[in-house]
């Protein structure tokens, strides 16, 4: 077997779902003429595919959200108990076969409370719809990726929070961009013009009339309210629903595009050739040099979501800015900004807030450097949510224990930690933290003059002792042995810049992310593409991602499979005793493996021995899916029998087969 792969990252998995369904030459190729200024009109016969269906419920099944039930109560394990035609002949006849069209479910309204007391609206669609909205939005990316900035970095594709910080320290301080203009646009997702967004698809020439309807038809969904009454929208996009992010980017592309074209896109520029530098960005300075000469407003613009900050050189610049940019987003995009937090400021005297960190220029020699915090109210967040989760592990809610409690606590840590240590001061802001946690976890973590805080405890996995080994602030619950991870150990990271390179829809971009399939693609495809009967899609997806995670092998022998005939999927605990098509009970054999496993049969069972010639490792592999299937291990030397003498075929097998 091959060496343990290395952890993959969320674009690195949805690449890896479009080539096990065979839509990833499709999506290269909808990216390659958007590029080229082609029109669409024809796309609900991709976006209706049976490949690109049965990945986009690959991609929610992969996705948490998908056990939130919507109004009509369904989650996505009810849609995988169909099969793959069915589902298929369902999400066609929702979105073309209805007597009026594609009409959509009510979504439910849930409040989100937010850190200062008021509630973000989240908009939960019915399970069905969000695999219509996930099929649109497959199709729809890569068409739209080709034509976004490069100054845009949220929910895009190998783009990230820490790309959007390395580009706004760098603007900081190499470039020496002192005012920042922060913008805050009220309610931006539910105040998206209906009308003005359709144009703006239409003017990235998706033009497919039909597609256009329903996207139409999925804003406009009924709102079901937490009060029980019924809203209609008439401008908005849904958060929670699946396209949205896709959608809310293309409203504000325009935004994007409007700003570079005051300076770094301006036509100026067209006259002096410049080149790339290593990270693939332009190199403009000659050109840049020209225009500060002008009457120009130097702005460059970094954008996540809706939160964006422009970056200006002088005062008189920002505040012309501020101006310019209130009032386009108020007659181009008919939105407005909040006057209460729209602002100009001077880095290098106060902090600037952005994504959740505070950020300022101080002064170091004859240069400015960045110096960064998590923001106020983060800190506060963060302080109250892990001292709350300290009093879950003395107290542990119903059906969680301590154990479970502290394995919580651990996973917040290391989400405050991974986000966070783009600051360069967060060992400061996390030692204050850990001071105040570590002194609520002494006095609740105690027994009298006992303390159930120890140094000693399990042993730690590989994962724990390169993070925190080294640690002397480790500690261990006495009771269940299980480390408590320190806030306070967290180490500075560069936030890494955005790499023009990188594109999930070129061959040339794909390979900067990771190398080629190193299995039998061909063969995939064919796994893929054969009938399963009256097998789940639960059960067909899965099927892939086994052939996958082994390689292309057989999980017993090793041996690489040849031709499709030669696959069999096991249930390691048979359906005929509970067993389920979830991943975990399901396993890739060869065939003769398949019929060993369940043999019964003295004559059978040496015969298959024979044929198969395994070793003791492999006979160890063997004996343990037989003890899952209720069948005796076998003894390499003495084959042990049951009381049954049929043949080795059970029912389980003839229907794997």
């Amino acid at each position: 077997m091959p060496n343990e792969k290395k952890p993959k990252t969320k674009c690195v998995e949805y690449l890896r779902h479009a080539e096990y369904y065979d839509m990833q030459s499709t999506f290269d190729e909808l990216y390659a003429r958007s590029q080229a200024g082609e029109i669409f009109e024809n796309l609900m016969d991709v976006i209706l595919s049976r490949e690109n269906i049965l990945l986009a419920y690959r991609n929610i099944k992969s996705n948490t959200g998908s056990i939130t039930p919507g109004t009509d109560k369904l989650k996505i394990s009810d849609i995988g108990k169909l099969t793959a035609d069915e589902v298929t002949a369902r999400v066609r006849k929702i979105v073309k076969g209805a007597k009026n069209g594609y009409t959509p479910r009510s979504v439910r309204r849930k409040d989100i409370p937010k850190p200062n007391g008021n509630t973000r609206p989240l908009g939960i669609p019915c399970i069905w719809d969000r695999l219509v909205q996930q099929c649109i939005k497959q199709v729809m990316e890569p068409i739209c990726e080709a034509r976004f900035s490069n100054n845009s970095y949220g929910f895009r594709p190998n783009r990230s929070v820490e790309n959007a910080i390395a580009a706004t320290y760098r603007l900081m301080q190499k470039s020496g961009l002192h005012y920042v203009v922060e913008f805050d646009i009220k309610g931006f997702f539910d105040n998206v013009d209906h009308s003005k967004l359709i144009k703006q698809l239409w003017s990235l020439n998706i033009r497919d009339k039909e597609l256009l309807y329903v996207i139409r038809r999925i804003l406009k969904a009924p709102i079901l309210m937490p009060d029980g009454n019924t809203e209609h929208p008439t401008k908005g996009t849904p958060q929670g629903g699946i396209i949205s992010p896709l959608l809310a980017n293309v409203v504000l592309n325009e935004l994007d595009h409007w700003i570079e074209s005051q300076w770094q896109c301006n036509p100026v520029t067209e006259n002096y050739a410049y080149r790339e530098n290593a990270a693939g960005c332009p190199i403009q300075s000659h050109a840049y040099r020209a225009m500060r000469n002008t009457r120009l407003k130097e702005m460059y613009i970094v954008r996540y979501a809706d939160d964006f900050r422009i970056l200006c050189r002088t005062r008189e610049q920002a505040d012309r800015t501020l101006i310019a940019v209130t009032q386009w987003l108020k007659e181009r995009l008919r939105l407005d900004v909040s006057p209460e937090k729209t602002r100009v400021v001077d880095v290098r005297r106060s902090y600037s807030g952005f994504l959740g960190f505070k950020i300022r220029l101080c002064k170091k020699g004859k240069k400015y450097v960045v110096q960064s915090h998590m923001c106020d109210k983060a800190y506060k967040k963060v302080k109250v949510s892990l001292t709350k989760q300290v009093g879950n592990i003395k107290f542990p809610r119903k059906g969680r224990g301590e154990a479970g409690e502290v394995r919580l606590f651990n996973s917040m840590v290391m989400g405050i930690q991974n986000y966070y240590q783009l600051a360069t001061d967060i060992s400061i802001d996390c030692g204050d933290i850990g001071r105040t946690v570590n002194t609520v976890l002494k006095n609740r973590l105690k027994s009298g003059k006992t303390h159930r805080l120890k140094k000693e405890g399990r042993d730690l996995t590989k994962m724990e002792i390169q993070r925190y080994g080294k640690s002397e602030q480790l500690r261990y619950i006495a009771q269940s042995k299980e480390p408590i991870y320190p806030i306070s150990y967290v180490q500075c990271k560069n936030p890494m810049s955005q790499r023009r390179k990188v594109c999930a829809y070129t061959a040339a971009g794909r390979s900067e992310i990771h190398d080629d399939l190193r299995i039998n693609t061909f063969l995939l495809l064919q796994l893929m593409r054969a009938p399963t009967y009256s097998r789940s899609t639960e059960y067909a997806d899965n099927r892939i991602s086994l052939f996958s995670a082994q390689w292309g092998k057989c999980a017993v022998t090793g041996k690489k499979f040849q031709c499709i005939s030669e696959i069999h999927c096991h249930h390691k605990k048979p359906k005929g005793i509970g067993g389920r098509d979830k991943y975990e009970n399901l396993v890739l054999v060869l065939a003769p493996v398949h019929e060993l496993i369940h043999a019964v049969d003295e004559d059978t069972i040496r015969s298959y021995l024979t044929a198969l010639k395994l070793d003791t490792s492999q006979l160890t592999k063997l004996n343990k899916l037989r003890t899952l299937a209720k069948r005796k291990p076998i003894d390499l030397e003495k084959p042990n029998l049951t009381n049954n003498s049929h043949n080795g075929m059970t029912k389980e097998t003839k229907k794997s087969v």
